[in-house]
């Protein structure tokens, strides 16, 4: 790439797996992967909006993450398609800032948004008769508010500190957005008082909500295993199991990220870790809540036999 009309603010993403050997075919699984992504969240959003036997705490609190998928997947494929069709790999340094940014506040409203998630199941099973005291739709706006409320402090605290260290050698980011670890990677000063930073935050965003929600699904399983109906003990872990599936996707990949020092993994290993969790599982989530839920597949077939009849 031409890189002489690059102010010398500008970063130049390198891309996703720049060693890989086919890049055409790997930029067309991303295509449809990010299409599949796009469809089944937005999907998923218009199914709940639309069916009034889905207008519950739980759907509420599923509407807003796929809502997150939708904005989380879309703040970094769009531009990694259009830097590889265009042949520029330049971004700004207000861009990537800006990037940065709406990433944080999107991977740490998920990480709360899921622990609050866990919250309504625990009440559900554990407190059934207080459900619509502690779940009533004030709480369930306030939840969703604190989630995208403490995502957008944290990252900000989180884009200004990495974008500020100073750059004295190359500008190449070896990553195909502007991601935390790539940036400080750049930086040629000593970054060991931010990784400290760093560390309190993700035990705070990340390894306290893990145990939150760990606590909460072994307080619902003990629960369900005292249940007396097979119906409603199936139906219990049907639900718990599709969020447990997606927690363990999303919080895997983040804790090894964030939780290590950015020197003890490799940029590949970042990649490999972001594709997972900002690719991958938001793709994944849609499948895993609809395939495994009768009254979101039930709503889907009611609602594609109006739009045939």
């Amino acid at each position: 790439m031409n890189q002489k009309n690059d102010t010398s603010t500008d970063f130049i993403l390198l891309g996703l797996f720049p060693w890989f050997r086919h890049p055409n075919l790997l930029i067309l699984i991303i295509i449809l992967i990010y299409t599949a992504a796009f469809t089944g969240n937005s999907i998923l959003i218009l199914l709940i909006w639309l069916d009034s036997h889905l207008h519950t705490p739980m759907y509420f609190l599923l509407s807003q993450l796929s809502l997150i998928d939708l904005a989380y997947i879309s703040c970094t494929v769009p531009k990694m398609v259009t830097n590889y069709f265009t042949g520029k790999k330049n971004i700004s340094y207000f861009s990537c800032a800006t990037q940065l940014f709406f990433f944080l506040t999107l991977g740490l409203a998920e990480c709360i948004l899921l622990t609050l998630m866990a919250y309504d199941r625990y009440v559900a099973v554990c407190n059934p008769l207080r459900y619509t005291v502690l779940m009533n739709p004030n709480i369930c706006l306030q939840m969703a508010a604190a989630a995208w409320i403490g995502g957008a402090l944290a990252a900000l605290v989180h884009t200004i500190y990495p974008m500020n260290f100073p750059i004295c050698g190359s500008r190449e980011i070896n990553h195909y957005f502007c991601e935390m670890p790539a940036i400080l990677r750049l930086s040629c000063m000593d970054i060991s008082a931010y990784e400290m930073v760093k560390l309190v935050s993700t035990i705070v965003f990340l390894l306290i909500p893990f145990i939150l929600i760990l606590t909460s699904y072994t307080l619902i399983f003990l629960t369900v295993l005292r249940m007396n109906s097979r119906k409603s003990r199936n139906k219990a872990l049907a639900t718990c199991s599709s969020h447990m599936t997606v927690v363990s996707l999303y919080f895997g990949q983040a804790i090894f990220i964030y939780m290590t020092p950015t020197l003890a993994h490799t940029p590949e290993q970042d990649q490999i870790g972001a594709v997972l969790g900002t690719i991958v599982t938001p793709m994944l989530n849609p499948l895993i809540y609809s395939l495994r839920n009768k009254e979101v597949a039930g709503a889907l077939r009611k609602c594609m036999g109006k739009c045939y009849n």
